[in-house]
């Protein structure tokens, strides 16, 4: 008799929320500032200082180059010591723009509270701010709550989920600032004109729910007529933080193949970029600081921080309280989707949520063995994909076969490699097979 075993769509990897308790902490001290003009999905910016100027925090000091480009700000005051072109950790290049910081923190003329009277006025002020998805995408956010006329949406999905070991820091700030979050879920809602706010919340984050329906039932008094905020929680399994998963888990909306979330009428937004939504309305600070997760076996005290963008890493890591031993990995964002670094002195990016510092020891990568064809990668996956068919049409560079197998609906979960007992790299694969594909349908070779 053959059984047929369930799939479990996601995987349950240790959560090592250390830092979940650990309050937000500002850090300042760092000397140096180096901020690349490219921090976002798209074009990036030409540089509007040079060497030897002046510059203050919150001035523009990158012009945007594409429609949908964002304008680049100093995170410091200070003196520009160089501006050149760089290497980004994607292989892309950018100016990047040396600060060295006079500790003043001096903010600029230009920052002022935007006026805006209408959903025009809304948008241009979101693309002024410098704003890009915190979660880690890093998509224009201007882009996103102006949709096409043709693209109906009347959900706006809030995604406080946190799925990936370690990550706290949009833990931190829904139970620091409930208020700023609520009020940037009315203020986006009112723009986009939707009929329903979700917040969507693992159910391992009880503090944070809490702190939210507080502050929904504080404010619903002079809010009777916007529309409606619901708190949803999801168990806690990875990946519930992807946008698809979350849609199709809270809505039973499913978005299609190559497609995106106004396909199906909603607008995700990380609980971050909806924060920073309301705290730029009221005071007019672009984008120049986040708030990170500062974590991993080689450091000796992990925490939450809020640092200046284009803070050094190994700046930020001494910052923090420093290292047992030198790290033998360091992880832009989570275990699972994050992205190792080359050089320790990259700097903090618009949409890094966390970094992850481990030892030698635990920076080692297991060997790949033969695919056994155990399926255990697909039911783990939550698109419902064959992994390792991908990863073996990837490996012979079969574009028809990655096609077919609908490559392109890989949401580079990591789940696939996470469960695989052959320790098979089959997401890492699976982007290539991606890119792969992408390539040959720019060239025409395929449909």
């Amino acid at each position: 008799m053959l059984f047929i075993r369930r799939a479990k769509r996601g995987v349950h990897p240790k959560e090592n929320k250390f830092t979940r308790d650990l309050p937000i902490r500002r850090l300042d001290s760092f000397d140096t500032i180096t901020i690349p003009l490219d921090m976002q999905l798209g074009p990036g910016c030409s540089p509007l200082v040079a060497k030897g100027d002046t510059v203050l925090v919150g001035q523009q000091i990158g012009e945007p180059l594409g429609g949908w480009s964002v304008p680049v700000h100093s995170s410091c005051s200070g003196t520009v010591q160089k501006v050149r072109m760089e290497i980004l950790s994607d292989g892309d290049t950018a100016h990047y723009v040396t600060i060295k910081n006079d500790h003043n923190y001096t903010i600029s003329p230009e920052v002022t509270p935007p006026e805006i009277n209408n959903k025009d006025d809304f948008v241009a002020a979101l693309r002024s701010s410098g704003l890009v998805g915190q979660g880690g995408a890093a998509f224009p956010t201007f882009v996103k709550m102006n949709p096409p006329p043709e693209k109906k949406v009347d959900l706006l999905l809030v995604n406080g989920a946190e799925c990936e070991p370690y990550i706290t820091s949009d833990h931190r700030v829904m139970v620091e600032y409930p208020d700023e979050v609520i009020k940037g879920c009315r203020i986006a809602a009112h723009w986009l004109g939707v009929e329903e706010v979700i917040i969507c919340i693992e159910d391992n984050k009880p503090e944070a729910v809490t702190a939210l329906r507080q502050q929904i039932n504080e404010q619903v008094k002079s809010n009777e007529s916007e529309a409606p905020i619901k708190i949803m929680t999801l168990p806690t399994m990875y990946p519930h933080g992807a946008e698809k998963v979350q849609i199709m888990k809270l809505t039973g909306r499913v978005v299609p193949v190559g497609g995106l979330p106004l396909d199906v009428g909603v607008v995700v937004q990380n609980v971050q970029t909806i924060r920073f939504i309301a705290t730029y309305i009221a005071t007019g600070m672009p984008l120049v600081r986040r708030i990170i997760t500062l974590e991993g076996s080689a450091m000796k005290q992990a925490g939450n921080y809020d640092v200046p963008i284009g803070a050094h890493i190994d700046d930020v890591i001494e910052a923090g309280g420093g290292t047992v031993s030198p790290p033998g990995k360091i992880i832009m964002g989570g275990p699972m989707m994050g992205k190792a670094i080359d050089e320790v002195n990259r700097p903090v990016l618009k949409h890094n949520n966390t970094i992850l510092a481990f030892t030698e020891e635990e920076a080692q990568l297991p060997e790949e063995s033969a695919c056994i064809f155990c399926g255990e990668c697909m039911r783990a996956c939550p698109m419902q994909l064959m992994p390792n068919y991908l990863d073996t049409a990837a490996r012979n560079l079969d574009i028809d076969a990655l096609n077919s197998n609908s490559v392109l609906n890989c949401i580079e979960c990591g789940c696939c490699s996470y469960v695989c007992p052959a320790k098979r790299y089959l997401v890492q694969n699976i982007i290539i097979g991606k890119n792969l594909l992408r390539n040959a349908q720019k060239k025409g070779k395929v449909d």
